[in-house]
């Protein structure tokens, strides 16, 4: 089976979404025991927080999807006031990616896409944006999202990001 713009593009979105999910019980959890607020901490001054990085990670992955389909990025519930609301977001992004049908993904391929890339507008042709656009910018915000809550102590490791690697509890690679 060859891999096409969908199967590289929303199954992907989907399983490391799902991660964040359980990673943000944890998070959650972790703030609540230990008093150690983590919802809006950032890796840095000027830098979005933990919060803003999941609802930006949870927009690319529509992002990905509206132009492809023809539809215009739809608003979806929750943000990122609080945990609920960051919990309900990602459910409405998981919910909204799970109706995603996969033939007007693949037909995009070769459609002509323009997007906002901070300040600046990008074209870009339908592969290219989703494989080196929005994939990228989804990853860099997951990753940043998983970097603050590491940075705030909160108990996660390789496992709780990707839900591919396994280790036994107290396990440490030797220095």
């Amino acid at each position: 089976m060859s891999t096409t713009l969908y199967s590289a593009s929303v199954p992907v979105f989907e399983h490391y979404l799902y991660c964040l999910r359980q990673t943000l019980d944890v998070a959650e959890n972790h703030q609540r025991r230990t008093g150690k607020p983590v919802l809006h901490a950032a890796l840095a001054e000027n830098m979005f927080g933990f919060a803003q990085q999941v609802t930006i990670a949870c927009g690319f992955t529509l992002r990905a999807c509206c132009p492809l389909l023809g539809i215009e990025v739809p608003a979806l519930a929750g943000g990122d006031q609080d945990w609920p609301a960051l919990s309900a977001r990602i459910d409405a992004t998981l919910a909204f990616l799970g109706q995603v049908p996969a033939d007007p993904i693949n037909a995009g391929e070769a459609l002509d896409v323009q997007t906002t890339a901070g300040l600046a507008t990008r074209r870009f042709v339908g592969r290219d944006f989703v494989l080196a656009y929005a994939l990228p910018n989804f990853f860099f915000h997951l990753v940043t999202a998983y970097a603050i809550l590491r940075s705030q102590g909160v108990p996660l490791g390789k496992q709780d990001f990707d839900g591919y690697h396994e280790y036994p509890a107290g396990f440490s690679f030797p220095a």
